[in-house]
């Protein structure tokens, strides 16, 4: 099987030969199967505190990015790690909350939240002790655990892994949108976890493992990439970077305090401007740099940020001595 760091420095080599890193994509994906907008669109909305009005703060971000929501059938998939009441590992489960009533006053259809965690086989636990299960009851927001739930044959539309296809959840197939609500996060493996890392939770443990071991068999950044690749459903990202996590993420880092929401229909759009929030670039990123070529848009002069301005905004994420080559400048040493 393919080892998970080769993935990241034979693609960190891409980064820096853009001759390299057409021949990788080349052999991986196919042009006409993809449709890369020419221009994305990422809003970045301020909120200090969950105590704020969150409602609010989503209906803003939707409108700001311009996502149709009414008569369709949203998923939301917040990640769901840990026992974490805090919400410094997890979506915040008030934001979670938020975002459902904002899409029920949008006039969805129907809105569900859905996880398929890679940690805990026990989902009844998890949501207990994060505080996430308590929190869908009192709003009447309906849960399902994509760990079990019924799947479908998906072929791969990419060829990063050696896998072919993925056996992928009813719920999210079926969906008319589905939302990924990450936390704003850097990663011991990835470098960053955002919402395209956060679909590794769609993928079922019942077929896949725990945590998702046959994805970490093929490769991390191989898997984010194939995952996202074969998913041909209407997206829509919210980053809950009202509290990141910085350091030795996802589980083991330390809090850090942003007081943003991101938002973005193009979720390589979306992860580029959370990466650059956070002192990192995107393009040192080797599967955001691979998905800038064929799945949506990491390059700033291809993203148009609206709302809050991203430089007011931005800090200097500590990451791991590993990751170090992917930070930009700190904005402090600009000025």
């Amino acid at each position: 099987m393919p080892d998970r760091r080769a993935f990241i420095k034979a693609s960190t080599g891409a980064v820096l030969a853009a001759s390299s890193a057409s021949a990788i994509a080349c052999s991986r994906w196919d042009r006409a199967a993809f449709d890369r907008p020419d221009l994305s669109r990422v809003a970045i909305v301020p909120v200090a505190t969950y105590s704020e009005d969150l409602v609010d703060a989503v209906l803003s971000g939707i409108g700001l990015v311009g996502t149709r929501i009414r008569g369709r059938r949203v998923v939301l998939k917040p990640n769901l790690v840990e026992f974490d009441p805090e919400g410094v590992i997890n979506t915040h489960p008030a934001l979670v909350v938020a975002a459902a009533e904002a899409f029920r006053r949008l006039d969805a259809r129907e809105v569900i939240v859905a996880e398929g965690p890679g940690h805990r086989r026990d989902n009844e636990y998890l949501l207990e002790a994060s505080g996430m299960g308590s929190a869908l009851a009192d709003a009447g927001v309906r849960y399902v655990d994509l760990n079990n739930d019924a799947v479908r044959r998906v072929p791969l539309r990419s060829r990063f892994t050696e896998l072919g296809e993925l056996y992928l959840p009813e719920t999210v197939v079926t969906a008319d949108l589905l939302v990924s609500m990450p936390k704003l996060k850097t990663h011991h493996w990835a470098g960053v976890t955002l919402s395209m890392k956060n679909m590794f939770g769609i993928v079922p443990g019942a077929v896949y493992g725990w945590p998702k071991n046959v994805l970490h068999w093929q490769g991390v950044q191989e898997s984010i990439l194939d995952i996202n690749a074969a998913l041909e459903v209407p997206r829509l990202s919210i980053v809950d970077g009202v509290v990141g996590m910085e350091g030795d993420g996802p589980i083991r880092g330390d809090p850090r305090q942003v007081g943003v929401l991101v938002f973005g229909e193009d979720p390589v759009a979306t992860d580029a401007t959370a990466s650059r929030l956070m002192s990192i670039d995107p393009l040192a990123v080797p599967y955001l740099r691979e998905a800038d070529d064929f799945l949506g848009n990491a390059r700033e002069e291809r993203v148009e940020v609206i709302g809050e301005d991203p430089v007011r905004m931005r800090q200097d994420f500590r990451v791991l001595d590993t990751f170090a080559g992917i930070k930009s400048t700190p904005l402090a040493k600009l000025k």
